[in-house]
Formats: structure tokens, C-alpha cells, sequence
């Protein structure tokens, strides 16, 4: 089991996942982290649906991406948001309109299915919803020509997944970790999921997440099944030890990010919980842990539609965020996984209490207990939702 309190930085984390609604904690699909299969080799683009590349004559570029997942100007400070609008000249439109995954599928899929513009260059989706993308022809190829940094810096964990083989057609932009976290003022170490789904002194203090990968991920571990390759009995073995937790009134709720501030209050003890909310939160009686059984891993990656209206635009943000210095900057800010070789070094410079912290930049042991979820079909997907919505509510 490992364990980790937040310690002090000279800038406070914030957390993506601090505005989470369920849904976009998905699987991982990642090659060292955990081999997410059945996907195939990416999509090719929808014939005819692929429009001129305005980059030349339009400096400007149009983002999507996740709330509080950017670091922002303060004072002297200035942003690699604002940085890179200097250093390229392109004037971002930077819009963190990305609050859920499914959420984000229905603003954007009629215009994609009608190859019509949505309105963004670029946006960042996890690892299912990107795989699901891509298989539908939506995504553009990057040409890996306009991004050397992405191709020469890509840490070895992040290449080679399943859905997109060769990175044709997504960079991940962070990459984090679902475990068990528990306010250690109150409670003595959590160390196993099962611990928490029957540990009398947590009984009604225990919140999971209502992301169904999440939790059933980690419920499928502690029965020893591997949540990336689980059969029907696996399955219908996790979720009935789930659903006795909620029964006999040891969980109180399902919830999204709502549950660190009930940590903290010491409302709950403790909970399954994502690494970037326990780290961005500062509280040195909030520990994240590694449970023995292992953890889940997602990734969140960019992607160009292919109605994108400013490609090559698209491609030099990509570059600028795989440059060491760009990375270990924004790292410091967000405080998940980067994905960028060399950012650890250059964090030495920017924040030196960062540099060995293993939820942003992981050890070779740390991954080796992370694990993914398996790949679904949208009629599988459906049918294990409906199946924990009956158990979460």
C-alpha cells in the first residue's frame, strides 16, 4: 500500500476533477500503465468531412478542455495559456466547456455526424470517449511532422494504446489516478477496498464515486479480477459486494467531486476518491491511497475534429505543451500525471517539492498497480450502467 498527504507548494494545486459529473473517468488505455484491447487501430476520417486548413491566413485557434485544468495568470505570472498566445502569435480562444464526457458526446455529435463545424479546433476527451471518436471517423491524423516534441517526449507509458497505436490521432494532455482516500484525524489507515466496503468504525462515512469505471474497477481488484478483462461473474461478484455495502449502511452516498469537501469537514472518513482532489486539496489529514489490490488509471488527450477549421494551429498547441519546461510548468498547477519526458527534470526550477511526487510524475512501481477498464461496446456500456445505477442510484 502507498500513501500520500499533500504537501505545501509554492501553488496550489487545482483539480479537474474538482468539477467532474460522473461519466469521464473511463479506461485507461494505457501501454505500461495497462493494455486496453479490442478497439482497433483508429478510425479513419469520414470521407469528404475533412475542411481547408485556414491556419495560414487565421492566427487564431478555438480549445475545449475541462474546468480549472490550465494554470492562469497571477501578478507577474504569467500563464503557458498566455505565453503561448506570445510566443505564437495565435490569439486562443480557451473555453472549459468540457464538465463530462457523455455531457460534451451530445453537444458536439450531430454536428460531427453531419460534418458540420462545432466551433473548436481542438478539445480534450478520455480515453473512451477519444477511442469512440476516432472509430467514428470524427478525428483528424496529426501530422506528426508539426508536433516533434509530442514524437520525441510522449513518456513510454503513455505510447502504444490500444485504440490509437501510433498516436495518430490523440496527445494526451494528464493522465491521474482512482484510489481510496481517507481524513487521518478522524480514522486510522484505510488499506484495501474491502476495508472500506465493511470496516465497522467507517460504517456511514464511506462515499464512492458515481462513475461506474471507477468504482466497479476497484471492486472488481479487490475480488482479485482484472477490471481490464472481467467476465459476467466477475461483474455480477463486484457489484453484489457494492450493493450489500450500500445495503447495510455503510455507504452513504455516490457521488461526484463533492466528496473532498465532505472529507475535509470530516462529514465522511473516507472514500474512493480521485488522486488530483486529495493533492490539490492542500489538507495534510487527507492521504490518498494506492489500495494493495491496485488502482485505476485514466488519461484525458487532445484530439482535432475533423471539422476543425485550423489544424495546423491545433498542432503547434500540442508542441508547445510536449516542450519540458511548458509541461512541468502547467504540472505544477494541476498536479496530475504528466505525460511529458524531461518535465520532471525541468521541475527542479519551478517547484523542487513536486519533483519526486509520484501522482504527477509515477514510478515504475507506482504504475505497476495501476490498472484500466476493459473497452466496451456502446450495448455492453449501456447494460453496465443500468446495472450499477440500479446499486448507486
Amino acid at each position: 500500500m502507498s500513501e500520500f498527504a499533500p504537501e505545501e507548494s509554492s501553488k496550489k494545486g487545482v483539480s479537474r476533477r474538482g468539477v467532474l459529473i460522473g461519466g469521464a473517468a473511463g479506461a485507461a488505455a494505457i501501454a505500461a500503465f495497462a493494455f486496453l484491447g479490442g478497439r482497433g487501430g483508429g478510425g479513419s476520417t469520414t470521407a469528404g468531412c475533412v475542411t481547408t486548413d485556414l491556419s495560414a491566413t487565421e492566427p487564431t485557434l478555438a480549445v475545449s478542455n475541462w474546468p480549472e485544468y490550465i494554470d492562469v495568470d497571477d501578478g507577474d505570472y504569467l500563464s503557458t495559456l498566455t505565453q503561448f498566445q506570445k510566443d505564437s502569435g495565435l490569439q486562443v480562444t480557451y473555453t472549459p466547456d468540457i464538465n463530462d464526457n457523455n455531457e460534451f458526446f451530445a453537444k458536439v455529435r450531430n454536428q460531427l455526424g453531419a460534418c458540420q463545424p462545432t466551433g473548436r479546433d481542438t478539445f480534450v476527451l478520455t480515453d473512451w470517449m477519444a477511442a469512440r471518436m476516432i472509430e467514428a471517423g470524427w478525428i483528424q491524423q496529426i501530422d506528426k511532422a508539426n508536433v516533434p516534441n509530442f514524437d520525441k517526449n510522449l513518456i513510454a507509458a503513455l505510447r502504444g494504446v490500444g485504440w490509437d497505436p501510433n498516436r495518430d490521432y490523440s496527445a494526451p494532455w494528464q493522465s491521474g489516478f482512482t484510489g481510496i482516500a481517507y481524513n487521518k484525524s478522524l480514522v486510522p489507515e484505510v488499506r484495501t477496498m474491502d476495508e472500506l466496503l465493511t470496516r465497522s468504525d467507517l460504517k456511514g462515512k464511506v462515499t464512492l464515486l458515481s462513475e461506474m469505471r471507477d468504482t466497479m474497477g476497484l471492486a472488481m481488484l479487490s475480488d482479485g479480477a482484472n477490471p481490464a478483462d472481467f467476465s459476467e461473474a466477475d461483474w455480477s461478484k463486484a457489484l453484489d459486494k457494492v450493493s450489500k455495502a450500500r445495503a447495510d449502511g455503510q455507504v452513504r452516498a455516490f457521488t461526484g467531486n463533492e466528496y473532498i469537501n465532505d472529507l475535509a469537514a470530516g462529514n465522511i472518513a473516507a472514500c474512493v476518491a480521485w488522486s488530483g482532489d486529495v493533492a490539490a486539496s492542500e489538507d495534510e489529514n487527507l492521504v490518498f491511497v494506492a489500495p494493495e489490490e491496485g488502482m485505476m488509471i485514466w488519461s484525458d488527450n487532445m484530439l482535432v475534429p475533423v471539422q476543425g477549421l485550423h489544424k495546423a494551429n491545433a498542432e503547434q498547441w500540442i508542441n508547445n505543451y510536449y516542450d519540458p519546461k511548458v509541461a512541468a510548468k502547467l504540472a505544477s498547477y494541476v498536479w496530475y500525471v504528466c505525460p511529458v519526458e524531461g518535465a520532471q527534470q525541468e521541475m527542479e526550477s519551478i517547484d523542487p517539492t513536486l519533483v519526486d511526487n509520484p501522482l504527477i510524475f509515477p514510478t515504475e512501481d507506482f504504475l505497476a498497480k495501476t490498472h484500466a477498464f476493459m473497452a466496451l461496446d456502446e450495448a455492453a456500456a449501456s447494460g453496465y450502467e443500468k446495472d450499477f445505477s440500479s446499486v448507486s442510484g
